[in-house]
């Protein structure tokens, strides 16, 4: 049942803005500020929310596991998911608005209303595995299928969240974020593309 959880996550490691390594021309430094708070803290968000879907795609392809085993492995990822997508909302948040960008406040708030939704479905998530029923086989069986059904749900949050990372990260947002190392080592880290999303 757990194979299910994993599929529900692949595609999906690292949310993140799809950094295409532009540097800033201009150089508005306003803007350039606002990027440096925003990846100074990403490579760190990121690498937690990496291991943490690494963890889930693990535990659902161990079979040797027992059912307290795997619940312990998916309650830790959840929360950690949960942790990584508050932090992220909180960095977001803080950071403010991109400075001389169109509707640059109005992306920015949904940006951080759809990670801080994010982060409550995790720990939902995390609350939903911690009650399973560990001694009975076919019990926890049965809850794991109703998690990775929940999942799938949490799965279209995740998109509507990156869809608004999109658009924060558009324009001269991009060529600010872009210059800035953290947002570097984060695109790099996971792999063609990502670094704000986690």
């Amino acid at each position: 049942m757990n194979k299910k959880l994993a599929v529900a996550l692949s595609g999906g490691a690292v949310l993140a803005l799809a950094l295409t390594g532009c540097t800033s021309d201009e150089g508005n430094k306003e803007l350039d500020a606002w990027a440096k708070k925003v990846c100074d803290a990403v490579p760190a968000q990121n690498a937690k929310i990496s291991a943490a879907y690494v963890e889930i795609t693990k535990a659902a392809k161990d079979t040797t596991s027992t059912p307290k085993e795997l619940q312990e492995a998916d309650s830790k990822a959840f929360q950690d998911l949960a942790d990584g997508y508050k932090a992220r909302a909180a960095l977001i948040s803080t950071a403010g608005a991109p400075p001389g960008i169109e509707n640059g406040a109005t992306v920015q708030k949904d940006v951080v209303k759809k990670l801080t939704a994010l982060s409550a479905a995790y720990a939902d998530l995390k609350t939903r595995v911690d009650k399973l029923d560990t001694k009975d086989q076919a019990k926890f069986a049965s809850g794991l299928k109703d998690v990775s059904a929940e999942m799938k749900q949490v799965e279209t949050q995740r998109q509507s969240a990156v869809k608004a990372l999109k658009q924060l990260e558009s324009g001269d947002t991009k060529k600010a974020l872009t210059s800035q190392e953290g947002c570097k080592q984060a695109a790099a880290a996971s792999g063609a593309a990502g670094t704000t999303g986690g």
